[in-house]
């Protein structure tokens, strides 16, 4: 009898985990997050809800172009938790990209969301490339037209890239308050401290003057996850 209750203890500590991979289910109607707060938590403590107005819930500028004027030729404006506090424990939060004529949002990943991306106007090409299989690492891509939409599971490495000579913007939704943002050069090339070069020339079997050359670069982040966004005036 104790073996059986020792098993499905660790049945339910197994599952519970699992379930606590993702954002975990709100308590309560809504929990605020209060920026001023000093406890630590997975994620924000709740506003005092004597404390909360109508506009901990609203966000605006998704109508307004970012600008596009630098070397990717692309801009997000992200509206996650951080920028939206009403968000904090609902499990969801979106964004606006905008991209210029051959303007790309270079492969990225998100290690705590999938990812769905809808294209309001313009073309794009997207896809995904899958994790280490027999048969390598899989590309799935393609051509997307205005009114298209197109997942990206959560965790894997992807892209898109306006392939049209006119802008293009497209608005994505994710299933988590704050789903991470892993670009893939970024963090290759630009981490602080920086990976060592040896390690980074064997393991990308290039020389060393190359990836010292690489690490030299000004790797550019255009989906800042904190702070206001970048809206270009009228």
């Amino acid at each position: 009898m104790a073996a059986r209750i020792i098993l499905i203890a660790a049945l339910l500590a197994l599952a519970s985990s699992r379930a606590l991979a993702f954002d975990p289910s709100p308590l309560q109607d809504f929990c605020v997050a209060d920026y001023d707060s000093q406890e630590f938590v997975n994620g924000f403590a709740c506003k005092n809800r004597k404390n909360v107005t109508v506009d901990d819930f609203y966000f605006t500028g998704l109508d307004k172009a970012a600008s596009t004027s630098n070397e990717l030729g692309a801009n997000i404006t992200l509206v996650n938790v951080e920028r939206l506090p009403g968000l904090n424990t609902l499990g969801v939060a979106m964004s606006r990209i905008d991209y210029a004529p051959f303007g790309l949002n270079p492969p990225h990943s998100h290690p705590r969301s999938s990812e769905i991306l809808h294209v309001a106007e313009g073309t794009l090409y997207a896809g995904f490339v899958t994790s280490n299989t027999a048969q390598g690492n899989l590309l799935f891509a393609k051509k997307l037209n205005k009114g298209d939409a197109f997942v990206f599971p959560r965790g894997l490495v992807h892209f898109q890239f306006n392939n049209g000579d006119i802008p293009a913007v497209a608005f994505a939704t994710f299933g988590s308050q704050s789903p991470g943002l892993v670009t893939a050069a970024n963090a290759l090339f630009g981490s602080k401290p920086p990976i060592p070069d040896y390690i980074l020339a064997r393991a990308a079997q290039l020389s060393k003057t190359t990836v010292d050359w690489l690490q030299e670069q000004q790797w550019l982040d255009i989906a800042q996850e904190n702070g206001p966004p970048s809206v270009q005036a009228n």
